[in-house]
């Protein structure tokens, strides 16, 4: 049994309430309220500042610790989570691209929603360590395709390593869309995949721009090796699900965040379905 202290200053009791999830990991606003011994609105008020600051992450009802990602999702798993979501933030990406640009695009299936797009565009030269998205060019000749190469990595079609990284070095790009299976306000990017670190870090230097794309279930959790804080990118675009003091958060880092909305069949019934069709292989 935790004794209650109801003379905690709200520091204090933040710190307090930060002990308890790095014990239980997810607690209810009602547990916190009986172990803190304070109101349900002071509970709230400490879990939002708590969020704007990158440590705790709110769920339904409660608040949770950030989880930590032992292994990167395969492709298989990804190409059928978020169908939607990853299609509202491609949109919103589309509008960053122009004729006779190079981007480089991050092996992922919400940087693989943007290929549609890209074909639809003329003089565009795309540099990808991802063979999906390398096949779902393949034969729109307007687009001019660089494979960086290296080792493959079956599990998420992709190349990975020091080979890749090595031929990334020698290519500049106007923007770089990176995606990533885990971020949060503290930690930044991060990825349970050692392999994958040195590509990513090699095309932000390679790039004027850099986009990062993640929906936001991914949010509030870190693979065991750190990329980049989240202010080294110039733009965030990740679905409308984001909590609101996770937005303000990254905002105040000074990062331009673009929230997606994505369609679903009560929205535009057929719209949704037909979109996701589309999408079937991100």
């Amino acid at each position: 049994m935790i004794e209650k202290d109801t003379n905690l200053i709200p520091d204090q009791r933040r710190e307090k309430l930060m002990r308890l999830l790095r014990r239980d990991t997810v607690l209810s606003v009602a547990q916190l309220t009986e172990l803190l011994g304070v109101s349900h609105m002071t509970v709230r008020r400490d879990i939002v500042v708590l969020e704007r600051e990158g440590r705790a992450y709110s769920v339904p009802g409660g608040v949770r610790h950030a989880s930590s990602m032992r292994e990167e999702p395969t492709f298989a798993t990804k190409a059928g989570t978020e169908r939607l979501e990853k299609v509202a933030i491609a949109q919103r990406a589309e509008s960053l691209l122009h004729d006779d640009m190079t981007i480089y695009l991050d092996a992922g299936t919400t940087t693989g929603a943007l290929t549609p797009a890209i074909r639809e565009r003329r003089g565009i030269t795309v540099i990808t360590n991802d063979c999906v998205i390398v096949d779902d060019l393949t034969g729109s000749t307007n687009v001019d395709v660089i494979h960086v190469g290296g080792r493959l990595d079956h599990t998420n079609r992709s190349t990975v390593g020091r080979l890749a990284a090595q031929t990334l070095r020698q290519l500049n790009s106007d923007l770089a869309f990176i995606s990533t299976s885990s971020w949060d306000l503290s930690r930044g990017v991060t990825t349970p995949a050692e392999a994958k670190v040195e590509v990513k870090l090699a095309a932000l230097d390679g790039a004027s721009e850099s986009v990062l794309l993640a929906t936001s279930t991914k949010f509030g959790t870190f693979g065991m090796y750190d990329v980049v804080p989240l202010r080294r990118f110039d733009r965030i675009i990740t679905d409308d699900r984001l909590q609101a003091a996770a937005a303000d958060g990254i905002r105040d880092l000074g990062v331009e965040l673009d929230l997606a909305h994505a369609a679903t069949t009560d929205d535009a019934p057929g719209i949704a379905v037909a979109q996701a069709g589309e999408s079937l292989r991100l």
